[in-house]
């Protein structure tokens, strides 16, 4: 595999300090690896904080230019900046390393405070990838699609007027599921079933297994459980009742409003392919273990 040349690197957005220690190095760090170190051009002001003097090394690019124009986007942030810049891949994009800011990321492979060797070994072409396929979201009115949108973790469903329960009409492949009443449902993909799935009531999911999950959210029948289907499956969801204002919120990153008569498709997006670089010290289930007894009280 050829040596990667071309690194753009994805901030958390807002933050400064965070940056002040770890961005100089890295960026010293590649560009004494001879890398051109590529930034979006709405981070000129940040760096010029952060960086200082250094800005003058680095180069801007445009967001549409980030997955045609690099050989790897390192994201430096948590799970939500990974999950910005996977949302917005064009049909190719090239491997994206993600680093955790924080105290630990679900979907971010490496912790801050250790990736340089693992960053090593993939700057020269010795890494694994996993692949994950981005799943497409369509509002149609009258048969005529006027949204496209795309999510990794999730799609949720809501009423748009606080405190107000929804009743949803769902079918999958042209066939009638159930029909929901509550405060809304959940589509998630596996990677997305840890999150806000799971904290409604979802299963947790393998990244490889080729699924989606619905969950309802509250629902008022205890017998509408979650429900797990192929990918390959392509949803429908409609308001039950005229004159419902829904909210729909793609990875919790991206909201629109759909009317009653309106509806949602949701289906496995063609050739939206990601790539994240893997930690070869971290599994799946490694990591269920650290993310879910972390924090945890010692029972005394």
């Amino acid at each position: 595999m050829a040596q990667l040349k071309n690194i753009a690197i994805v901030l958390k957005p807002k933050a400064v300090s965070e940056f002040q220690i770890i961005l100089p190095n890295l960026v010293n760090w590649l560009l004494r690896r001879k890398k051109t170190v590529l930034f979006l051009d709405h981070e000129i002001d940040r760096l010029t904080d952060i960086l200082k003097n250094n800005n003058k090394d680095v180069l801007f690019i445009t967001q549409d230019e980030l997955h045609t124009e690099t050989d790897l986007i390192i994201t430096l942030g948590g799970d939500g900046t990974l999950i910005g810049v996977c949302r917005n891949i064009k049909k190719t994009s090239p491997p994206i390393f993600g680093v955790n800011m924080g105290t630990l990321g679900f979907i971010t492979e490496f912790s801050k405070s250790e990736f340089f060797d693992e960053l090593e070994a993939t700057m020269k072409g010795n890494f694994e990838t996993t692949s994950l396929n981005l799943q497409q979201v369509e509002v149609f009115n009258k048969g005529k699609s006027n949204f496209k949108g795309y999510f990794l973790n999730d799609v949720v469903v809501t009423n748009n007027h606080i405190s107000r329960m929804l009743t949803l009409t769902i079918e999958a492949n042209d066939e009638h599921i159930y029909n929901l009443s509550g405060d809304g449902l959940i589509i998630s993909s596996p990677i997305g079933s840890t999150a806000y799935s799971l904290a409604a009531g979802g299963p947790i999911i393998h990244p490889m297994v080729n699924a989606l999950v619905m969950t309802p959210i509250c629902a008022h029948s205890l017998t509408h459980r979650p429900l797990v289907l192929p990918d390959t499956s392509e949803m429908m969801i409609k308001a039950a009742k005229s004159g419902e204002s829904i909210r729909v919120t793609l990875d919790g990153q991206q909201a629109l409003t759909m009317t009653s008569a309106e509806h949602l498709k949701v289906s496995r997006a063609k050739n939206k392919v990601i790539r994240l670089v893997k930690n070869p010290s971290r599994t799946f289930f490694r990591t269920l273990k650290d993310k879910f007894t972390h924090g945890a009280r010692e029972i005394k």
